[in-house]
């Protein structure tokens, strides 16, 4: 007779999710940590960790993993909250810095081992999401841009780059940063800036 499985994470699963909330913790501290600082926060040996990732940009692209799966998720909550293509864009915006600002540092960290094509293309589903959103509010007239909707995704995607190297150069206050990033998105798409304000300051409340 098989053996009935519980569906309860193994001991490996375990350790691995552990290594990686370590790792993050770790690194968003020291960007140089190396694997043995990482295996020592960890209460692991060496070896386990490179039996888990067998290399540190291993670690850190699966931690990049980790990161877009939680601001998609972070997305498709804001935007399902309204119809309304202006405020699903302000929503989407301050939802998505709230999870990015806590792996800002690990992005900018990420630029120099995952490369930024890496992180593009983990973007991937998350662009094109965006990209639906600005053809409905420009097919409607609610955004106004020279830009086609893949570009203008673009535009936005580098824009909350943008933002938070500007926050870990020391130029942005990161608790203005939210507001200041979803002002800017709705203008990129042609919002007249006093309606982008007065909305985000609403939604911001």
């Amino acid at each position: 007779m098989a053996a009935m499985t519980t569906g309860n994470p193994s001991r490996a699963d375990l350790n691995r999710r552990r290594i990686l909330d370590v790792a993050l913790a770790e690194l968003l501290r020291d960007p140089d940590a190396s694997m043995d600082q990482i295996a020592r926060a960890a209460g692991v040996v060496r070896r386990t960790v490179y039996g888990h990732f067998p290399s540190r940009e291993a670690l850190i692209g699966t931690l990049v993993d980790d990161a877009v799966r939680t601001l998609t998720a972070a997305d498709e909550g804001a935007r399902r909250q309204t119809a309304d293509p202006a405020e699903a864009v302000a929503r989407s915006v301050l939802a998505i810095w709230e999870t990015a600002d806590r792996y800002r540092l690990l992005i900018g960290l990420a630029q120099r081992t995952v490369t930024m094509q890496g992180i593009r293309d983990r973007l991937t589903p998350l662009r094109e999401q965006k990209v639906e959103l600005l053809r409905r509010g420009l097919d409607e007239g609610i955004f106004t841009s020279p830009l086609p909707p893949p570009a203008l995704a673009y535009v936005h995607e580098q824009l909350l780059f943008a933002v938070m190297e500007a926050v870990n150069d020391g130029l942005l206050d990161a608790r203005k940063a939210g507001r200041a990033a979803a002002v800017s998105a709705l203008t990129a798409a042609g919002v007249p800036a006093s309606r982008a304000t007065e909305l985000v300051a609403e939604l911001s409340e």
